[in-house]
């Protein structure tokens, strides 16, 4: 069955009744043919929010060392103006400072 060209084609909202140019009509989310006026887009709310999957276990963890942090950290003295280092080892709880 031909159908007519879209120059003399009218079509009737689905929404108001209105009649439109078929070529100007728009189709909505929910299948609605409506006029341009008359269109609605899909709210952003409506999409479903994408699924991604559940964290997993380690396959072969291993236990925490038991060996002491080292943190180095630098200071200036008064006696000179460029920094001097400092080590200090501990656990914790306990800081030892050696210079």
């Amino acid at each position: 069955m031909p159908y007519a060209s879209g120059k003399n084609a009218w079509g009737i909202s689905d929404r108001s009744g209105r009649r439109y140019r078929l070529r100007e009509m728009q189709v909505e989310w929910t299948g609605a043919k409506v006029g341009p006026d008359e269109f609605d887009p899909k709210h952003p709310q409506l999409f479903p929010p994408k699924a991604s999957p559940d964290p997993q276990a380690l396959r072969n963890p291993r236990p925490d060392q038991a060996e002491a942090l080292q943190v180095y950290v630098d200071t200036p003295t008064v006696e000179s103006p460029t920094l001097e280092r400092i080590r200090a080892i501990g656990k914790v709880g306990i800081v030892t400072v050696t210079t």
